[in-house]
């Protein structure tokens, strides 16, 4: 009977109920995505299985480093490029000296967002056409890609292929989503390939045509 009391007085705790360790992936902040499908980002291009991501990825990619900061300021003649177009033929940016120069770089083709913009780009051509000016949009995609591109939306101007984004790194255009989103950014050049603009804005792709129009109308 003696024991039987010391053992109700002090009870054995049960061992499922004794809480589990915290992993040390739970102290790591997570971002908050938007439930929807639908990404706030234009140029991503989302599957079922992209909005799943585990906190290895995050803890991995949520780092200073994964900002680029920008190597071709206004008043910089920007590195010289020679890149294949939606044909497969070389080009080059020296072509395009003597004339003004809009030198757009987007995520990738046949998403919302670049979609939106290069159709914006297409719908004012004349108007840079009248401004003297040529337009040549930039991405990491294929030829195939940007032919396929730029025939389904009768895009006028060039589409330049990136693929390794070595011109992207070479100017320097900044990332967004924490470096695994290519940034959209603009950039105008004048005759002497001087750049005059640079204009950056992921969530209003037509805003680069009216910023760079504004420009355009005034060198």
């Amino acid at each position: 009977m003696a024991c039987t009391t010391s053992l109700s007085k002090h009870p054995i705790p049960y061992l499922h109920n004794t809480p589990k360790p915290k992993s040390s992936h739970s102290q790591i902040p997570l971002p908050i995505f938007p439930t929807s499908s639908h990404s706030q980002f234009h140029g991503l291009k989302l599957s079922t299985t992209t909005t799943t991501c585990s906190t290895t990825f995050f803890k991995s990619s949520f780092s200073p480093r994964t900002h680029i900061y920008a190597k071709v300021n206004k008043g910089d003649v920007p590195p010289s490029f020679t890149l294949k177009d939606q044909d497969g033929k070389n080009v080059s940016l020296s072509k395009f000296k003597g004339k003004p120069v809009v030198v757009y770089f987007y995520p990738a083709d046949e998403t919302p967002g670049c979609t939106k913009q290069a159709c914006a780009f297409r719908d004012s051509y004349e108007k840079f056409k009248k401004a003297g000016a040529e337009v040549i949009g930039i991405s990491g995609d294929d030829t195939a890609s940007h032919k396929a591109f730029a025939k389904k939306y009768r895009l006028p101007f060039t589409l330049l292929s990136d693929e390794g984004s070595k011109v992207r790194k070479d100017w320097g255009v900044p990332s967004d989503l924490f470096g695994t989103l290519p940034g959209r950014q603009t950039y105008v050049l004048d005759k002497k390939g001087v750049v005059q603009l640079i204009y950056n804005n992921q969530f209003q792709p037509e805003k680069h045509v009216d910023e760079t129009l504004k420009l355009l109308q005034s060198l």
